[in-house]
């Protein structure tokens, strides 16, 4: 704000008019003080305001290494410790339309774990309420009938105000945009109806939302759920 301050004393300063042989002279440019005047103060101050906020974010943005997480044995887990690595970060639920996604994954994690790649599983409740077992009945569900064998992390929100903190920087970082292909849009468009939590750009939509992180920890991309993981890894390769 003092920035914003500081510019508009600027531009009066610029802009100031000296009267004489009863006329306003503006220096260097001959104008009246009509509304126009205004307008140009207010767009000013408008810009300004957008730089500040740019500026505000990028310097508050956290890295995801400053961040710690419980693992499903609900241990303090600092995602320092994943330096280095590819992540897959998503969010996941076990009674989902999307379940079946764990083995697409675990056939990433199986392909590539040696070269590099970490899959983070972040099991969450809400979005209709189908990751509502303990993070034990969750691990013996996923190990059983998907034989998944990354990492599984304390279940969390990955919106509202209880969100992860890891969350909060991943959906900064990639905001939602709109899938192609007609049938994709459509089932994003269906669970988009049904998600209470979801309401700003950058909310998680649903259940099996993947971020590609690169070994330096920057958020490549965003895959909503109807992208299925076997088309990430196109992607993927490029990190790794």
């Amino acid at each position: 704000y003092l920035l914003i301050i500081m510019t508009y004393i600027k531009y009066i300063l610029k802009n100031t008019y000296l009267k004489s042989n009863h006329k306003e002279v503006w220096l260097g440019v001959k104008r009246s003080r009509n509304r126009s005047f205004y307008i140009d103060i207010i767009k000013y101050i408008v810009y300004n305001l957008i730089v500040i906020n740019i500026f505000k974010r990028r310097i508050t943005m956290r890295s995801i290494y400053d961040v710690t997480v419980k693992n499903r044995k609900k241990e303090d887990i600092s995602l320092s410790e994943y330096k280095g690595k590819v992540l897959i970060i998503v969010n996941t639920a076990t009674g989902c339309g999307f379940t079946p996604q764990y083995e697409g994954l675990e056939k990433l994690y199986k392909k590539y774990h040696e070269k590099g790649l970490e899959i983070l599983d972040f099991p969450c409740n809400q979005f209709g309420n189908q990751a509502p077992g303990t993070n034990d009945e969750i691990h013996e569900f996923c190990t059983l009938k998907y034989n998944t064998s990354f990492d599984q992390f304390d279940k969390i929100d990955v919106n509202g105000e209880n969100a992860s903190e890891l969350f909060k920087i991943i959906k900064e970082a990639k905001p939602y945009e709109s899938v192609k292909g007609l049938k994709e849009k459509m089932a994003m468009k269906a669970v988009e109806k049904i998600s209470k939590t979801s309401k700003s750009p950058v909310d998680i939509r649903w259940n099996f939302t993947k971020f590609l992180v690169d070994r330096d920890g920057n958020v490549i991309k965003r895959y909503e759920p109807v992208i299925k993981p076997e088309e990430i890894e196109e992607e993927l390769i490029k990190y790794i």
